[in-house]
């Protein structure tokens, strides 16, 4: 739905609240034109059924207001000396249209200084999850999300176990485009399935009634640029797949922004830059980039020991590896050749390089000029994941010639990431019915990659990622669990309550955190003796 469909929206349930409650505005002591003000009536109505005035801003909050709804359905028919179950789910199962009955039908007196206490211990226990729901969805949709990271693409920086908490508010929170879903869950329910009204079947993205509750995109501005080389999660472009192998241009199946899979990468390119990657190594308008002091670049190396064993504990401990080949029992296991494919990073390996057993290390790369499948799905082009581009990224408000050459790098951002219709009518290309040789980014685009560079499914298979589909900035470990551990070695405590950014090894805020909270607690337990 554009904005302006969603005000026509607004002005309907204006009218329906106008219609179903003027004559108990009138029994409640107010005028009945005062359910006709758009804003100014939710205020009335909050001090009708006697609850603070700021509970109207929680109806312009989507997924917040769906609960809402029915709770001021409830509290407006109690407030007219309707407290039994039954009113209760009638005022719920009828979407608020019981209060009609009252309106129209019923003799029902207003109780001006009712109580609001739930009258029975279910009651309050209702009561107290639900605001505790309001609460935590409103923190958890604009402020700072719960995060796991669940693939070893960063492995170093971050761990597979780690869990994060990310920042809305530094690139800016982006309001809920899936207006219909259920609170603090992103696209399933454990054991239920689908958390969302959204037809994502159909091969038209707005073919179902209920897509048509979509909200456009709008963002809050935020405190700070995605910077290059910036940890960020978003929302991966290629989630729109039946087949997640099958990277084409042409898709099949959608589902909504917000609702796409999040990932966590490196902002390796920012927009307006030029990338290109040599022998694993990425260049940035060519130059080699820097990264950050806590980034570990690893790559696939095979170790040659000629057939002879190393310690498992000192390939995991001393020099860091893991195996390449990703052996479920994650050991490393000596290979026909008569040594090891492990994942190291440069420094690993030139220290793994001295070991006696040794005999030469040499890093599995893709040689320049071999094809792979790759992004933008072009053989001629000869890319591979080791030896890629250039390749421009698309900036907000840059121009970019379009021929039969260039429409495949920026095909998917004209058509399904920006709106616009195209099509390609003997060898002239036509964006919405107009025939071009140019197009105008209307958004800013980014290039996310992994750090474990030959082992993450990253920008090189799905391309640009919309600054729409960014989600935050991990910015706190504050939990982080080891698979293989037992007992109290499953927990990497030295990770707990870590910063993410930064420069040299991160440092553990637990035992600050832990003192924070024994004194918050011993505050409480004395100021509440004191009272008594």
């Amino acid at each position: 739905m554009t904005f302006f469909q969603w005000f026509l929206l607004f002005l309907v349930i204006q009218i329906i609240h106008f219609l179903g409650t003027y004559k108990l505005y009138r029994k409640a002591g107010r005028h009945s034109w005062e359910a006709t003000i758009p804003i100014y009536n939710a205020i009335v109505l909050m001090k009708i059924i006697n609850r603070p005035w700021w509970w109207t801003i929680l109806f312009f909050i989507p997924v917040v207001n769906l609960i809402m709804f029915p709770v001021i359905w409830v509290e407006t028919v109690r407030s007219f000396g309707k407290h039994s179950v039954l009113d209760t789910w009638l005022a719920i199962l009828t979407f608020g249209f019981y209060i009609y009955y009252l309106n129209y039908f019923l003799n029902v007196s207003y109780i001006k200084d009712r109580s609001l206490k739930p009258r029975t211990s279910v009651g309050e226990w209702v009561s107290s999850i639900l605001f505790a729901i309001i609460a935590a969805t409103i923190v958890h949709t604009y402020f700072i999300q719960p995060y796991t990271i669940p693939s070893s693409s960063l492995e170093k920086t971050l761990l597979v176990g780690d869990f994060l908490l990310v920042s809305k508010i530094n690139y800016g929170a982006r309001i809920p485009m899936t207006t219909i879903a259920a609170p603090m869950v992103h696209d399933t329910i454990p054991g239920l399935g689908k958390s969302y009204l959204f037809n994502d079947e159909k091969e038209e993205k707005n073919s179902s009634w209920m897509n048509k509750f979509q909200f456009p995109y709008l963002r809050f501005p935020g405190l700070e640029k995605i910077k290059r080389n910036d940890l960020v999660v978003f929302n991966q472009p290629a989630d729109t797949l039946l087949d997640m192998n099958d990277f084409s241009p042409d898709r099949n199946y959608y589902k909504p922004v917000d609702k796409k899979t999040n990932l966590v990468k490196r902002a390796v390119g920012i927009p307006g830059d030029s990338l290109e990657i040599k022998a694993g190594y990425i260049y940035i308008n060519g130059n080699r980039t820097v990264l950050p002091d806590r980034a570990k670049p690893q790559y696939n190396f095979f170790v040659n020991t000629q057939g002879q064993a190393i310690d498992q504990r000192l390939l995991k401990e001393r020099y860091g590896a893991r195996d390449g080949l990703k052996y479920p029992n994650g050991n490393f296991a000596l290979n026909q050749n008569g040594g090891y494919i492990l994942t190291l990073t440069d420094s690993e390996a030139d220290l793994i390089r001295k070991h006696p057993v040794v005999k030469d290390v040499k890093k599995s790369l893709s040689n320049p000029g071999e094809a792979q499948s790759v992004f933008p799905y072009i053989d001629s082009l000869s890319w591979n994941l080791d030896n890629y581009g250039p390749i421009y990224i698309p900036k907000k408000g840059a121009i970019v010639n379009l021929d039969r050459k260039t429409l495949p790098f920026y095909k998917r951002v004209i058509t399904e990431y920006e709106g616009n219709q195209l099509e390609v009518k003997n060898n002239k290309i036509f964006i919405n019915g107009l025939q071009t040789d140019k197009y105008t980014f209307k958004q800013d685009y980014y290039w996310m990659m992994g750090d474990n560079r030959q082992n993450s499914l990253d920008a090189r298979k799905w391309g640009f990622v919309p600054f729409d589909h960014v989600v935050g900035k991990p910015v706190f470990i504050w939990l982080s669990i080891n698979q293989d551990g037992e007992g109290f070695d499953k927990i990497r405590w030295d990770r707990m309550f870590t910063t993410v950014g930064g420069e040299g090894k991160p440092n553990s805020y637990l035992l600050p955190f832990i003192l924070i909270l024994l004194l918050i607690f011993g505050f409480g337990k004395y100021h509440k003796q004191k009272r008594k």
